[in-house]
């Protein structure tokens, strides 16, 4: 089946730990909202609708994809399994709107999984591009090639005053959401985080979870993106959330020199007992794993731990989650099952890295 492949436990592209500020910066997403001018909003569309949008778009990027030097695969989201659908969210390659979709929907996924492409979203389509660390605009110039793409052979709905339109009036004008997953850990153990969000907020941007909208910021990792699409340019929206999010990267630096200053036995101690939490535990809650995998990501970046492969590390903040561990253990798990389940994971993934001996499994196997 076409969408094994994207549920292998391999990294993404993303995933990589690959380009500049990756200690601080570890992905970065463009997200253009579009839809087509001759069909109704996907709010108010019929599935006969929904068919022809999708036909449409896939026909157009499964033919003409190669002008990119891009192959696609199509997924339709409604012939996979509630669970692969999860798979999916859980490696950043749908949302979980569309995997929840009521009408008609699919996604073309990128070989190296760096673009998505989500049909019958909340808009008849959603480009998204990811990259590994702190690279703005080499990911809009991937999404814009692939719009204009698509802009040639398909006729958008766009006004002359008011830019893209949208199902949501908050993305209408460039229907751009750029977005930096950032690792703080230092302003949010200094407890700056707290004001920094505020302000943020107050400068027209949106602070969110791992997850996007909704979803808790786990292991200390935060989304910042542009919240105005409408009134700004693509060129001014980029610019002010590079300017931003290279303060954030600045101040988390500065935090965490400071922290290692003041309290240098005491930080050691909390990062070698996260990293002997994941290497031992026989159960890991999902929020103790990303306060751990956090803190022992900060020993890497602060070069208290060695040996450890950094992307291993962004892989396993993917692979640890409930769809994934039931995926591998092909079976449903109830909650203390997948604490087991994810316990091993991290001590197999772990000791095969940091080859770290000496220790006898249980009978824990799920």
């Amino acid at each position: 089946m076409a969408i094994d492949r994207f549920l292998e436990p391999k990294a993404s592209s993303w995933m990589a730990n690959e380009g500049e500020n990756t200690d601080i910066a570890m992905s970065t997403r463009i997200r253009l909202a579009r839809n087509l001018n001759e069909f109704k909003f996907p709010y108010a569309f019929t599935e006969d609708e929904a068919l022809k949008v999708d036909k449409a778009i896939s026909s157009v990027l499964l033919d003409k994809g190669k002008d990119l030097n891009q192959e696609f695969t199509h997924i339709d989201i409604h012939e996979v399994s509630s669970l692969h659908r999860e798979l999916l969210v859980e490696k950043h390659l749908i949302s979980p709107h569309l995997a929840a979709g009521v009408h008609s929907g699919s996604v073309l996924l990128s070989k190296n999984e760096e673009l998505s492409i989500m049909i019958n979203e909340e808009d008849h389509l959603r480009i998204q591009s990811l990259q590994s660390g702190f690279h703005l605009q080499e990911a809009y110039q991937i999404a814009n090639q692939l719009d204009s793409l698509l802009e040639e052979n398909l006729q958008y709905a766009f006004h002359e005053k008011f830019g893209y339109l949208t199902s949501c009036p908050t993305n209408t004008g460039t229907g751009m959401r750029a977005s930096v997953m950032l690792h703080l850990p230092a302003l949010t153990m200094s407890q700056q985080i707290t004001r920094i969000i505020p302000a943020i907020s107050r400068l027209g941007m949106v602070v969110r979870g791992i997850y996007g909208e909704g979803s808790e910021a786990l292991g200390n990792v935060y989304q910042i993106s542009n919240q105005l699409t409408l009134g700004k340019s693509e060129y001014e929206i980029l610019q002010d959330l590079q300017n931003m999010t290279e303060q954030i990267i600045e101040q988390e630096r500065r935090a965490r020199q400071a922290i290692l200053s003041n309290s240098p036995l005491k930080l050691e101690d909390r990062i070698y007992r996260s990293l002997g939490i994941l290497t031992y535990s026989r159960l890991l809650t999902t929020e103790e794993a990303a306060k751990c995998l956090s803190d022992v990501r900060l020993g890497i970046d602060l070069e208290l731990i060695e040996n450890i492969d950094m992307s291993i590390l962004n892989e396993l903040m993917v692979f640890m989650q409930p769809a994934f561990l039931q995926h591998y253990s092909e079976k449903p798990l109830s909650p203390n099952e997948r604490d087991i389940a994810r316990a091993k994971l991290f001590r197999e993934r772990l000791k095969e890295e940091y080859k770290i001996n000496g220790d006898k499994e249980g009978e824990d196997s799920v």
